[in-house]
C-alpha cells in the first residue's frame, strides 16, 4: 500500500535539493556579517541616555568602545542621529578620521575639531563643532550612534556635516556597529 506523502515533506525535499536560502538572502537577514560591536559604559543597548549626557544635564559626550573591526579598515566614522526628531533626522555628533587602531573614545571629548585620540569632529545639526546631546521637545527619542568602519580617509574637513559625511563613505563601509540609547523629556 502506498502511503500519500504530505505536502510539508514534499516543501522540504524540494528546498535541501535547491541548496535552501541563498547566500544573498542570509546576508539581507544580518546586513553587517563582521561581528563589529560598539558599546559604553554610560549606558546600555536600549537604555535611556542619562540626563548628563543631554542637552538638559551637563551636554558631555557618553564613552564609546568598539571591537571586532574587518580586515582592511583603514579609519573610522562615527555619527549619533535622532531619526525622531519633528523635522526629520537630526544629527547631534559627527566624527570621522578615526585612527584604525583606536578602540575608544572617552567621555567628555569636548568641542576641539581634533581629537586628543585622532581624528576630527564635524558639524551637527546645531551647526556647531563637536558633542551636543538629547533635546527632544517632547516624549521620548531614540538616538543611534553609528559607527563605520572604512577602507579609506574620507576628504573632509571640521566643517564637514553629517549629510556630507555620509555622502562620502558610500561605498567604502567595510562594517557598521550601533548603540542605540533613549532620551525622554
Amino acid at each position: 500500500m502506498r502511503l500519500p506523502i504530505p505536502l510539508t515533506c514534499v516543501t522540504a525535499v524540494m528546498i535541501l535539493a535547491c541548496g535552501g536560502p541563498s547566500r544573498r538572502d542570509a546576508a539581507a537577514v544580518q546586513p553587517d556579517s563582521t561581528g563589529m560591536v560598539l558599546t559604553s559604559g554610560s549606558f546600555g543597548a536600549g537604555d535611556s541616555i542619562p540626563t548628563r549626557y543631554s542637552l538638559y544635564g551637563e551636554n558631555i559626550s557618553p564613552d564609546l568602545t568598539w571591537e571586532r573591526l574587518p580586515e582592511g579598515t583603514r579609519s573610522l566614522a562615527l555619527v549619533c542621529r535622532d531619526p525622531d526628531a519633528p523635522g526629520g533626522t537630526f544629527y547631534h555628533w559627527v566624527v570621522f578620521h578615526i585612527p584604525a587602531d583606536v578602540r575608544s573614545l572617552p567621555e567628555g571629548i569636548g568641542r576641539d575639531a581634533r581629537l586628543p585620540v585622532g581624528g576630527v569632529q564635524g558639524r551637527n545639526s546645531f551647526r556647531r563643532v563637536g558633542y551636543d546631546g538629547p533635546r527632544p521637545p517632547s516624549g521620548t527619542h531614540r538616538y543611534y550612534f553609528d559607527l563605520y568602519a572604512l577602507d579609506a580617509r574620507p576628504a573632509l574637513n571640521q566643517s564637514a556635516t553629517a549629510e556630507r559625511l555620509l555622502a562620502a563613505i558610500k561605498g567604502r563601509v567595510l562594517g557598521q556597529a550601533s548603540l542605540m540609547g533613549t532620551y525622554t523629556r
